[in-house]
């Protein structure tokens, strides 16, 4: 799962997840013998909760999965998400260090403890987390968005107008026209903030 910065949306990083969230949950809940008994079960049923609005449903998957394999770094970054969105960061960030640990080529923890580094006033560990991200997917039009995003908190106007253009021009070439949209209005507000200087 991919936590939300600005203006950018909520992503799933599971591969498995079941085709229907809601279907899942229900099959699992009223079928005994259907327990799940494996990591990725537990996963993916903490997904679907989350999915459906049941956050703390879904953190309690999670724990199982982790319970089932303590190795589990997918659990741990999809807990983490939850834990975000609740107003958990520094559980949000426990958990994202945790996965990072067990698998550090995942973009999106990385991308996902930026969000929430950023949103704990710690700037410079969410600049590395998104050139983290970077480093490992060029491609990713919300890290450089988000990255410039935090420059240009920082003060960094010509730095934050750089990674916005990157950001802007990655999303028009993914064809995601709402984000390239919005992206290029924070980089109007960036330039004029930069012109008034």
């Amino acid at each position: 799962m991919k936590a939300t910065f600005l203006f950018l949306t909520l992503l799933l990083s599971t591969l498995s997840i079941p085709p229907s969230p809601a279907n899942a949950v229900m099959l699992m809940a009223s079928t005994p013998s259907a327990i799940p008994n494996r990591a990725e079960d537990y996963n993916n049923l903490g997904t679907a909760k989350f999915q459906q609005g049941d956050t703390r449903g879904a953190i309690a998957d999670y724990d199982r999965a982790i319970t089932v394999n303590s190795q589990y770094a997918e659990a741990y970054g999809n807990r983490g998400v939850a834990k975000f969105s609740m107003g958990d960061k520094q559980g949000a960030i426990a958990d994202y260090d945790r996965a990072i640990a067990l698998c550090s080529k995942d973009v999106l923890v990385f991308y996902n403890r930026g969000v929430a580094k950023f949103d704990a006033g710690d700037n410079r560990g969410a600049i590395s987390d998104f050139n983290r991200a970077i480093a490992l997917n060029p491609q990713d039009a919300e890290s450089y968005s988000n990255r410039g995003a935090v420059k240009l908190a920082m003060g960094d106007r010509s730095g934050a107008i750089a990674d916005l253009n990157t950001g802007a021009n990655l999303f028009r070439q993914q064809g995601e026209m709402v984000s390239y949209q919005k992206t290029l209005d924070l980089v109007r507000q960036a330039s004029q903030k930069q012109g008034k200087r």
